[in-house]
C-alpha cells in the first residue's frame, strides 16, 4: 500500500499513532519546502507499507513499466547542496539550507536501512524510505525535473 499527499488527505493511513506521529513530523518539517530542479517541487511525507520497497517492487506499485529506469542513491547524495549555505548566502538560503539539514537528519534519527530511489529518466519521482521502529516503511517523495 502506498499513500502520499498530507496526511489530513489520506483517510486510508494506518492507526497506529506513532507511524502517523512520524509521518506527521516529517510533513511539518517539510512544509514549503521545495526541491530545486529544473522545476521545483514540494517534499510530502509517503507512507509505503510493510513491505520491503523494492526497485521492482515500486515499478508495480506506480504501475510502470518494469524496463523503467531506478536509481538507488544515498541520503546524502540526494541532499547534496542543499544542506550548507555558502558564506554570502541570504537569509532565506541560510534558512532554507537549515531546514533541509534538519529533515535530512530527521529521516536519519527516526528510520532505519534508509534508501533513496530515483524512478524514471527527465521527470524523476524520488522516494526517500527508511524502516519505522514499527517495521513500516515510510518517509518523504518528490519529484525532480533533468534535462
Amino acid at each position: 500500500m502506498i499513500i502520499r499527499g498530507t496526511l489530513s488527505e489520506n483517510p486510508r493511513m494506518p492507526p497506529d499513532s506513532d507511524k502517523t506521529a512520524t509521518l506527521r513530523t516529517l510533513e511539518d518539517a517539510a512544509r514549503g519546502l521545495l526541491f530545486p530542479s529544473e522545476s521545483d517541487f514540494p517534499i510530502e511525507p509517503f507512507f509505503h507499507g510493510d513491505q520491503e520497497p523494492t526497485p521492482a517492487g515500486l515499478l508495480d506499485a506506480r504501475g510502470l513499466a518494469a524496463d523503467t529506469s531506478v536509481e538507488e542513491t544515498t541520503l546524502a547524495c540526494f541532499f547534496e547542496g542543499l544542506t550548507e549555505a555558502a558564506e554570502d548566502a541570504s537569509s532565506s538560503e541560510r534558512e532554507s539550507a537549515e531546514r533541509f539539514r534538519s529533515l535530512m537528519n530527521l529521516l536519519e534519527r527516526n528510520l532505519s536501512n534508509l534508501r533513496v530511489y530515483r524512478v524514471g529518466k527527465v521527470d524523476i519521482e524520488v522516494f526517500v524510505l527508511g524502516r519505522h521502529p514499527s517495521g513500516a516503511w515510510l518517509g518523504v517523495r518528490t519529484n525532480i525535473v533533468e534535462t
